[in-house]
């Protein structure tokens, strides 16, 4: 699957800043551009592994494809 990441130079550190617009919160920095999308990967990654739920008496949990 791709995501658009947005890759930002920071001037003063000369570092990068990338982040996915498409998952809020799902940033990430490298010092070079190569760290920095090496990073996000991993860091999209991290954001879409589901978390573990705790059901309530009744509750089920089913799955949906989209796309």
């Amino acid at each position: 699957m791709k995501w658009r990441v947005v890759l930002e130079p920071d001037p003063e550190t000369n570092d990068w800043a990338v982040w996915c617009p498409e998952l809020p919160g799902c940033i990430s920095a490298g010092t070079t551009e190569e760290e920095a999308l090496s990073n996000i990967r991993e860091a999209i990654e991290l954001y879409l592994q589901p978390d573990n739920l705790e059901l309530l008496p009744g509750e089920i949990i089913r799955e949906v494809v989209v796309g």
